[in-house]
């Protein structure tokens, strides 16, 4: 009898064993056995409608249906850090995000602090993403310092544009403390501006910016400049960055603007297989350079590894190792 018992509790000591190792499988998004024909849909979560994932979002959506025969669809979101988190979630397919974010979820760090974020992969880098802090002339805010006691949109709740805007305040002597910080998206950055119910707005995006053209079409528009000793300050603490210029003409503009940028990159759920990873990256950089958006022209596949701090999509690496042979 106490054989039996025996025998009856190591035979469910070992299914538990089975079962919990599967579970531990799927949640590292490893070995789930997926295949291209298990896809009938795929997502891009960009950002809102007002910045420059969205556009973008849209026609790499037409590409990878046209060139996978898989239904994908552009989808509004928070923006970077919470599309990390539906990733995570597994809430969608392929997102936008900023490489500084990505890392940062990759290594549990900032607005990820204590869970790091390792079922995502990246498919590659797209272009420079300028943090912008943008004001109306009349609001006679030209430095960083002129912020003080002011009400500044810091991004949407779950964006990198937050992160930024806390870090360029940093180097500039300055905390969230000393703002009257709004959560606001693009969009909303742009009425509040607008309306005068904000007094300026970090942005963080592709120029130009959709938001902002909008808004320079009903006022004039001023970028606050990122002087050269504080982009090396600001490098020197946060590699990330990168020293960007605006050119003259943008937003009407009659000068140039000196500002940091950091890398915009697409992500992917680990669990998509090889095969449809390999498809969805050549859609893409195959067919940047048809892109109506300015950004197009700068999304190229010799730079679509170029600041990835994250492990790279195999289907991606086959891609960029084919185009790097050529």
């Amino acid at each position: 009898m106490k054989k039996k018992q025996l025998r009856l509790f190591a035979f469910i000591a070992m299914i538990a064993l089975l079962v919990l190792s599967a579970c531990n499988s799927d949640s590292a998004g490893k070995d789930t056995g997926k295949t291209k024909e298990d896809y009938k849909f795929l997502s891009i979560l960009t950002g809102g409608t007002q910045g420059t994932y969205y556009p973008l979002g849209g026609s790499f959506a037409d590409y990878i249906t046209e060139a996978t025969g898989v239904k994908t669809t552009a989808e509004v979101s928070q923006a970077s850090a919470a599309n990390m988190t539906a990733l995570q979630d597994g809430e969608a397919d392929i997102a936008f995000v900023q490489t500084d974010i990505a890392y940062y979820a990759s290594k549990g760090e900032l607005m990820f602090a204590g869970e790091v974020i390792d079922n995502v992969s990246a498919i590659g880098s797209l272009y420079p993403e300028t943090v912008q802090l943008i004001t109306l002339e009349k609001n006679g805010i030209k430095t960083f310092a002129d912020l003080k006691g002011k009400k500044v949109s810091v991004g949407a709740p779950g964006s990198g544009t937050y992160a930024n805007a806390e870090q360029l305040l940093e180097i500039h002597g300055l905390t969230m403390d000393d703002i009257k910080p709004q959560s606001l998206d693009f969009g909303e950055s742009q009425e509040s501006l607008q309306a005068g119910q904000i007094d300026a707005a970090f942005i963080t995006a592709g120029t130009p910016t959709g938001a902002v053209e909008g808004l320079n079409a009903v006022a004039s528009v001023f970028v606050v400049p990122v002087e050269d000793a504080k982009a090396d300050e600001l490098i020197k603490k946060y590699p990330y960055y990168a020293k960007e210029v605006i050119p003259a003409g943008t937003y009407g503009m009659a000068n140039e603007t000196s500002a940091v940028s950091v890398g915009a990159m697409l992500v992917i759920q680990n669990e998509v297989p090889e095969d449809l990873g390999y498809e969805i990256t050549k859609a893409i950089y195959d067919n940047a350079s048809k892109l109506q958006h300015a950004k197009g022209k700068l999304i190229k596949a010799e730079n679509g590894l170029d600041g990835i701090g994250i492990p790279v999509h195999p289907g991606a690496q086959k891609y960029f190792d084919e185009v790097n042979k050529k």
